[in-house]
C-alpha cells in the first residue's frame, strides 16, 4: 500500500468514518517538518511529516493544540491522530483556511477588526490559569526540547527551565556568554520583586507565523504551551514584528500590562534569541550578548 493509502486508513480509524484520498498536495510545513493537505470525501486534513524519531514532537504538539482548543479563546486546528508509518512520523490535524492577522486585502476596517479580535482573544487565553508554572509534560520550542518541570516560583522556573538550558547549549559561542548568562540567572529574581504574574496558559511560540485569521476568527497553531507570565507571549509578538498596533491596543484594553514590562520583555525574548543562536548559528550571537548586557546593566542600576 502507498503512504497515502496507509495514512487514509489511519484517518478513517481515528475519525470513525472512512476517508479516501482524492487529492494530495505539498503545503508549507515550516523549516522543521514537511506537510501535506489531503482531500477526499468532502473533508480536508493537514498532515505533518518527519522522520520516525520526531514522533515525540508531534505528540507534544498534539497535546498543546488540544489544550489551546479546550481554552476556547482561539480557533485551533484540532489534532486527530499521530503515529509512525514506515520510517515517517505523522500528525494529522483539522485543516483550516488561514490568512495573516490584519491583512484583509483592500479592507482596512476589517483588517483593524481582525487585529482587535486577536488582541482580545489572546487576553482571554491568558485568563486561563494553572495552579503553578510549567506544564504536565516537556515539549519543544522549534526543534529544541523545552523543559516544563512545574514550580511555584516563576523566577526559579524561568531561570532553571528557560534561561540556563539555552545558555548551556550555547557553550561553543564563548565563555563570556556562559559567565554572564549564569550571573543573569542568579540575579533574575530581582526583576520580580514587586511583580508576581499568574500562571497563564501560554501559546509559548507566538511569532506572527503561528498566528492567523480563520473565517473572521483569530487562530493559533504550532504551540509550545506552558503556564507562565502572559508577558512572555506578548514579548515574542514584538521580537520578529508582524502584529498590527491595533492588536496591542486591544490586548492592553482587555488586560493592562504591569509596570516593568519593557525590562521583562527583553528577558523573555532572550530565551528565543538564544534558541535561535543554538538552532541557526552565530548570526544571533551579538543580539544575545547585547540583551544580556542590557539586563545586567539594569540590575546594576
Amino acid at each position: 500500500m502507498s503512504f497515502q493509502e496507509l495514512i487514509s486508513a489511519e484517518i478513517g480509524r481515528a475519525s470513525g468514518r472512512p476517508f479516501n484520498v482524492r487529492s494530495g498536495r505539498e503545503a508549507g510545513g515550516g523549516c522543521i517538518h514537511r506537510a501535506l493537505v489531503l482531500e477526499g470525501d468532502g473533508t480536508k486534513w493537514f498532515v505533518k511529516l518527519n522522520k520516525a524519531d520526531a514522533l515525540p514532537m508531534f505528540e507534544a504538539e498534539s497535546d498543546g493544540l488540544a489544550a489551546l482548543a479546550d481554552a476556547d479563546a482561539f480557533r485551533v486546528p484540532r489534532p486527530l491522530c499521530a503515529g509512525v508509518i514506515g520510517d515517517q512520523a505523522y500528525l494529522v490535524l483539522e485543516h483550516l483556511d488561514l490568512q495573516p492577522v490584519g491583512e484583509r486585502s483592500g479592507d482596512r476596517r476589517k483588517s483593524q477588526w481582525d487585529a482587535i479580535a486577536f488582541g482580545h482573544a489572546l487576553a482571554a487565553l491568558h485568563r486561563k490559569s494553572g495552579l503553578c508554572y510549567g506544564w504536565k509534560r516537556d515539549n519543544f520550542i522549534g526543534a529544541t526540547p523545552q523543559i516544563n518541570m512545574e514550580s511555584e516560583s516563576w523566577p526559579r522556573f524561568f531561570a532553571a527551565t528557560r534561561l540556563l538550558p539555552q545558555v548551556k547549549r550555547a557553550a561553543a559561542h564563548g565563555r563570556e556568554l556562559q559567565e554572564k548568562g549564569a550571573l543573569l540567572a542568579e540575579k533574575l529574581p530581582a526583576f520580580f520583586l514587586d511583580y508576581r504574574p499568574q500562571p497563564s496558559l501560554l501559546h509559548g511560540d507566538l511569532w506572527h507565523g503561528n498566528a492567523a485569521m480563520c473565517s473572521g476568527m483569530p487562530a493559533i497553531f504550532d504551540p509550545a504551551v506552558y503556564h507562565g507570565d502572559r508577558e512572555a507571549d506578548l514579548a515574542m509578538t514584538e521580537l520578529f514584528g508582524g502584529f498590527p498596533e491595533a492588536f496591542y491596543a486591544a490586548y492592553r484594553e482587555a488586560w493592562p500590562l504591569a509596570e516593568g514590562y519593557e525590562s521583562r520583555k527583553t528577558l523573555y525574548n532572550l530565551y528565543h534569541v538564544l534558541n535561535h543562536l543554538n538552532l541557526f548559528g552565530a548570526g544571533y550571537l551579538r543580539q544575545a550578548e547585547r540583551m544580556v548586557d542590557r539586563l545586567l546593566a539594569e540590575l546594576r542600576g
